[in-house]
């Protein structure tokens, strides 16, 4: 039989209770040690509703101590987290997942990290929703422009933005966006005005973004924290997920955004203005429906000229902890061959022989060997075979920043007046193409690189929706509808 003891706090006050199930006497006749839990009422539950719950527990621990699960009463949520998290880098698992799993766990640990593991149920994590759904809870929601001319103040001052920079403790890429008028944060607005003697308020405007946190966002923390307590219900350490039975808000299903003909069009007629390299890199996004992360990481090497055919094998990523690293692509099936048309192999030849012609007028400025990251951090030393690469500083060789694709698009867009441009969209785009033209679901996830067909056929759905609407008046027009004439 379970007992319940009340826990009060110095003021007399019942905060939560422990629950003791006795199972006997050891061999000599001495009593065992109890199995025990502790449970904690979630807020704002009545006295009647505590007394239910509580009871509940109690024929609950019971039934699990007969079952011979193992609860775990003092490891709380964030020191398990820590450990599932560790786990997962043991097993191998990608280096921006465990990235996104750390970041996630910063607000999530805030929120409900205390806890003990036995102590969560699903109306806690209920409430931390609806407190992560309250306005002014954004991160970094401070944001700073800078007012003054910054780069004229540099230049004035003698230093150079690389000086400027290490001084400050912020990226050079930071600081030539915050000279650009771009928007940073208020803790990098902060450290540029210390190192230029000045208030943050005399230097940059400051602005504050207080709304709400987006279901998405808060379906992301849902997810982690639904992980972590499937691998406690794994280990049995608690009988059950509380997640599974929670209530996060509702993900809204973003539609993928793609090009129409004529845009697609416009953005052709545009890039004929632009130099060879990028003229290259908008035409691989758009016919390979390729990542960025991938295209950034393309090398010759890859590049089967007998087949027409490139080999997606390496994918460029970027983290704060260890900058630009190589790794695998997203997924097992990430890992392909894309057949290209002939037109894409002439323009790669044409590029061939620009690349070539840059890296013999570069001369000694052309790092032959390059040093770069695997997923783990490990350096190492290859060498320079990348199809696109850094053009200056002391990095000429170097593959560019997946980022900067994204940066020039946007700036491609903006100079000839077309709708804002951002790489994926091209996947998009190219993934829409093959729908309406009626390419099965299983050969465009297979070029697309998805795990599996139900994946991009989940992703389309409303593409897929309309292409069968143009289906089904292709099939009217040639059996049902008589032709004039």
């Amino acid at each position: 039989m379970a007992n319940i003891i009340p826990r009060k706090n110095k003021d007399g006050v019942i905060t939560s209770y422990t629950i003791r199930v006795y199972h006997g006497y050891d061999g000599a006749g001495k009593r065992l040690k109890p199995y025990t839990m502790s449970y904690k009422p979630a807020p704002n539950m009545t006295a009647r509703q505590i007394e239910k719950e509580l009871n509940r527990q109690a024929v609950q621990f019971e039934e699990q101590c007969r079952q011979g699960y193992s609860l775990d009463n003092r490891q709380t949520f964030a020191e398990y987290a820590a450990y599932v998290v560790s786990l997962k880098e043991r097993a191998g698992v990608k280096h921006s997942v465990i990235c996104w799993y750390k970041a996630q766990l910063e607000r999530v640990n805030a929120g409900i990290g205390h806890l003990k593991l036995c102590e969560i149920h699903p109306q806690h994590l209920n409430a931390l929703y609806e407190q992560l759904s309250a306005k002014g809870l954004r991160e970094n929601g401070k944001k700073a422009v800078c007012k003054m001319d910054l780069s004229a103040v540099l230049k004035s001052s003698g230093r150079t933005k690389v000086e400027f920079a290490k001084a400050a403790g912020v990226s050079v890429r930071t600081l030539a966006s915050c000279c650009e008028g771009n928007a940073v944060s208020f803790d990098t607005a902060q450290k540029i005005a210390n190192e230029l003697n000045c208030k943050v308020k005399s230097v940059f405007d400051l602005t504050e973004d207080t709304a709400a946190l987006s279901q998405s966002t808060i379906s992301g923390y849902h997810r982690c924290i639904s992980a972590i307590l499937a691998q406690a219900e794994k280990e049995m350490l608690i009988p059950f997920n509380p997640a599974a039975k929670a209530t996060p808000p509702k993900k809204e299903k973003p539609q993928p955004n793609y090009f129409q003909p004529a845009d697609i069009d416009n953005i052709r007629e545009a890039l004929e203005k632009e130099p060879i390299k990028w003229k290259t890199i908008v035409h691989l996004l758009l016919i390979t429906g390729a990542r960025r992360g991938e295209i950034a990481g393309l090398k010759w090497s890859a590049v089967d000229w007998n087949n027409s055919r490139i080999h997606i094998n390496v994918t460029l990523l970027n983290r704060t902890d260890i900058g630009i690293y190589e790794d695998t692509p997203k997924t097992e099936q990430s890992d392909r061959y894309i057949t290209l048309p002939a037109e894409t192999m002439s323009l790669l030849r044409e590029y061939r022989a620009y690349w070539v012609s840059y890296r013999l007028n570069c001369g000694t400025a052309w790092n032959n060997f390059v040093t770069i990251s695997d997923k783990n951090g490990n350096a190492k030393n290859e060498r320079a075979d990348y199809l696109f690469i850094q053009e200056q500083g002391n990095k000429i060789g170097y593959p560019m920043r997946p980022d900067s694709i994204t940066k020039w698009c946007s700036d491609f867009s903006k100079r000839n007046g077309l709708p804002h441009i951002n790489p994926h969209a091209f996947r998009h785009t190219m993934a829409s193409i093959l729908y309406f033209n009626g390419v099965d679901g299983i050969s465009i996830s297979s070029r697309l690189g998805h795990s599996k067909a139900s994946t991009t056929s989940d992703i389309y759905s409303h593409i897929i929706k309309e292409a069968d609407k143009q289906s089904a008046e292709c099939i009217a027009d040639v059996i049902l509808r008589k032709k004039q004439g």
